[in-house]
């Protein structure tokens, strides 16, 4: 009996062995089940389903980031790409229409590209100076501050590794943007898709360096401040055309650090002379810029036109009257640094608006003026370039280097006797210089030495042109050439030893007139000969003589203390300086031809 039961169990299990392997049903990446019948089946098949529906979805959204990933990492490359072209490839006018029209999407937005305010805790040069001791590698995490500057260069290395160079101030500054540091990496990537070059930002974030020991700041966030919406020349290249420099300033300016240099030591200049001359005592004044009579100098006015009182009126072009009106009133020493204007021509030492320096002092003579002339110089020099000797290229950074030494004392010359010794001619007596036998003398000498006069050929027009063929072209160096004829200087007092001639001095340098000053005519009897002299003059041909001024004379009646006047041209003394040999080089915006290729200004005066 025992027997036959197991024969049977044996046959069974057989039997079920046989099904296992009939219904038996193989999954991917899963165990096998048994076919087994019921309700038990049954619970696990819709187990079995809900889990493959699981692995479905999880497949699903591993393959959805994946591509996110890859789709994110193609758009960056995109941004970058076309960033690269807009810098490189597009033409300006597309890349100002294309950088106009983002910056238009995002007015009235949270990002406002010209936001109010942004807080700046130190310049680039504050953050140089205090931050340069870090040693390589060193990132201040503990330390947050707000910088900010216009962006000149932008470098990815890699999609979370750009670097900036921020510039202002006449230094750079360079931005290490990591986005491990940065407040989010999608901000990160947003901000740094929106920067471009000639950008002005605002930085927030910790002081460090970098492991090749580059000082930077490592922002945690950006903000632009204001876009540039032109194509910034790359600072490799520079901007070297002239005209575009002279137009454009402000281009100038971003891109050229020597052109701010040179405007720094202009102020320089300005800043010693006034310092110089209040420490002498002398009160510093301004006088009008419209004058009834354009006096003071011999030169040829702008005219302009005054509405209300229907007459015209002359822009200056010398303060002299006015300042030494001011004498007679009392107070002694008088300056003043400001514009005069003459309507003359336009060269590399000219232009029709120019600053001067004009002071009068009273109970001296051009001798005391000299000397002060040369301490004046000399001391400006030594405080501003440490020695007495400036470098000067009189034909461009590529001609002759010329070496000008203002040590003193300075040479002095006598301009018509070394004018004689210079011609090896013996002229007129002096004071026969205003004679017309003398006039013709000089227009004969003129034509024998092959020197042009324009006309009216007066005495003291040929006389200025033979000066200037043959004496100014030796003074180099600071050189007064002293003792102009009368009929030169009609507001300068006649020579107390030599008749015909005036107490008067002349500074040249670089063949130059950079000074001029004299003793003060104070008789108004004189004075008024001189000016009607000066209207002859005038009736005659000549624009650049002096009108006849009635309320000078009148002020001269009630008494003119000896007096000492000087007057010196500020953007010459600039050009030496700087090593310029163009005016326009000193002058931030300088006169300029109109350009063609600009719509006309309009004929009605409007705001700006």
């Amino acid at each position: 009996m025992l027997t036959l039961f197991r024969a049977a169990r044996q046959q069974v299990c057989q039997m079920c062995r046989f099904g296992v392997q009939r219904v038996k049903v193989a999954f991917p990446d899963m165990v096998v089940f048994p076919s087994i019948q019921g309700n038990r089946w049954r619970g696990d098949k819709s187990e079995l389903k809900r889990r493959l529906k699981a692995e479905k979805k999880a497949a699903e959204k591993e393959t959805r980031l994946k591509d996110n990933t890859e789709q994110k990492e193609t758009n960056e490359k995109t941004e970058q790409n076309l960033y690269a072209a807009d810098e490189e490839n597009l033409d300006p006018n597309q890349y100002y229409k294309i950088r106009t029209q983002a910056i238009q999407l995002l007015k009235g937005t949270a990002e406002d590209p010209y936001p109010h305010k942004f807080h700046v805790d130190l310049s680039l040069t504050e953050f140089i100076d205090k931050y340069r001791h870090l040693d390589p590698g060193d990132h201040l995490t503990d330390v947050t501050l707000n910088v900010a500057g216009r962006i000149h260069a932008k470098r990815a290395s890699g999609a979370k590794l750009l670097f900036y160079d921020l510039r202002g101030e006449g230094v750079k500054l360079q931005v290490m943007a990591n986005s491990r540091n940065y407040k989010s990496e999608e901000e990160f990537v947003h901000i740094n898709s929106k920067l471009r070059r000639g950008d002005i930002i605002g930085v927030r974030g910790n002081p460090g360096k970098t492991k090749k020991g580059e000082l930077s700041i490592i922002p945690n966030e950006m903000t632009l401040l204001s876009p540039c919406l032109h194509m910034l020349p790359h600072l490799h290249f520079g901007l070297k055309d002239k005209e575009t420099r002279y137009r454009q300033r402000y281009l100038d300016l971003i891109l050229n650090d020597f052109v701010r240099q040179k405007f720094i030591v202009r102020a320089k200049i300005i800043s010693y002379l006034r310092s110089f001359l209040d420490q002498l005592g002398f009160l510093e004044i301004e006088t009008p810029m419209m004058n009834l009579i354009p006096g003071g100098a011999v030169a040829r006015p702008f005219v302009t036109y005054h509405n209300e009182l229907d007459m015209n009126l002359y822009m200056r072009i010398a303060p002299e009257l006015y300042h030494k009106m001011l004498v007679v009133g009392g107070i002694d020493r008088v300056y003043e640094v400001g514009r005069q204007f003459r309507n003359e021509g336009i060269d590399l030492t000219h232009n029709p608006e120019f600053t001067t320096c004009e002071f009068y002092m009273a109970y001296a003579d051009y001798n005391d003026l000299m000397e002060i002339t040369e301490k004046l110089l000399s001391g400006m020099v030594k405080h501003i370039t440490g020695g007495y000797k400036l470098k000067y290229h009189p034909d461009g950074p590529e001609g002759e280097c010329f070496e000008i030494d203002f040590t003193p004392p300075f040479k002095r010359v006598s301009m018509v006797y070394d004018l004689e010794k210079e011609l090896g001619v013996k002229f007129p007596p002096t004071e026969t210089f205003d004679s017309d036998e003398t006039r013709k003398f000089f227009d004969d000498l003129c034509a024998q030495k092959g020197v042009e006069c324009p006309m009216p050929r007066t005495t003291s027009r040929l006389l200025d042109k033979l000066v200037g063929e043959f004496l100014e072209v030796t003074c180099i160096s600071p050189t007064f050439i002293c003792d102009h004829p009368q009929i030169m200087s009609p507001l300068a007092k006649w020579h107390r030893s030599q008749k015909g001639l005036t107490e008067r001095f002349e500074l040249f340098v670089m063949k130059k007139e950079i000074c001029n000053a004299y003793t003060e005519l104070n008789d108004p009897i004189r004075q008024r000969e001189l000016f009607e002299q000066q209207a002859k003059a005038k009736a005659e041909g000549d624009d650049e003589a002096m009108f006849i001024d009635e309320n000078f004379c009148t002020a001269l009646e009630y008494g003119l203390p000896p007096t000492a006047g000087w007057g010196m041209g500020i953007d010459r003394l600039a050009m030496f300086f700087t090593d310029s040999n163009n005016i326009k080089e000193v002058l931030l915006f300088p006169a300029m031809k109109p350009d063609d290729n600009k719509p006309a200004p309009p004929a009605e005066g409007t705001s700006v």
